[in-house]
């Protein structure tokens, strides 16, 4: 049976699926996520950016009349409009969403809830075409650095931090199983075994972990 190592902890589901495709796994939080206090420059925000759930769980203690999301990740836009905001536009990645607002929505300011350890490249983007943009930091990210002594035929990986966590005491020996091209490009530094699913996901990246091994399990059948 193959065995995989998640470094992210899942939800009672993603594990069945896992389980229901033959496949034996660990799992453990890669990192942990710890919410700010942070303070808003008004209470009405117009146009909003969360490129992460995290962002989103940050300000749920918070009364803040959101008028319009932009969201990257389907996931984040469930979230947000499972909260009672109107997502604009949701995108797989956050260049693409930064083009989408460079094309249509360039004369609108907008806040950006991110993490200490953001990505530069939606800022960049927008600031590069003078779109207003404020980032409000709400959370940030620290390593849960661990050392494993054994071998896994494949590393599940759902962020950048989460490989940096990972390779901080360890190699990648097997294939690494990636949520997207970001984290990709993080684990193209240790290894050229990697795999990605064609949309960002978490199901996706389990089912592109049980694709991959199926092979193995007829044969072992």
């Amino acid at each position: 049976m193959p065995t995989v190592l998640s470094t992210k902890k899942l939800a009672l589901n993603q594990k069945e699926l896992l389980l229901n495709s033959g496949i034996g796994f660990a799992e453990y939080n890669a990192i942990n996520i710890e919410f700010l206090n942070f303070d808003l420059p008004e209470q009405t925000i117009q146009n909003a950016i969360f490129t992460s759930k995290n962002s989103l769980k940050a300000i749920t203690s918070k009364k803040i009349d959101i008028t319009n999301c932009f969201c990257v990740g389907e996931k984040t836009a469930i979230m947000a409009r499972q909260m009672g905001y109107n997502v604009l536009e949701t995108t797989a990645y956050a260049h693409d969403l930064a083009n989408i607002i460079i094309q249509n929505y360039r004369n609108r300011e907008f806040q950006f809830f991110c993490g200490y350890s953001r990505l530069d490249e939606l800022p960049e983007m927008l600031r590069q075409q003078n779109i207003a943009l404020e980032e409000i930091k709400v959370y940030k990210t620290t390593l849960n650095i661990q050392q494993f002594n054994s071998d896994y035929d494949g590393i599940l990986f759902y962020s950048p931090s989460g490989v940096k966590s990972y390779t901080s005491k360890n190699t990648i020996d097997s294939i690494a199983f990636c949520i997207g091209d970001t984290t990709a490009s993080e684990a193209k530094k240790h290894t050229t075994s990697i795999v990605t699913p064609g949309t960002p996901g978490i199901e996706n990246l389990i089912a592109v972990v049980a694709k991959t091994f199926r092979k193995d399990l007829k044969h072992q059948q």
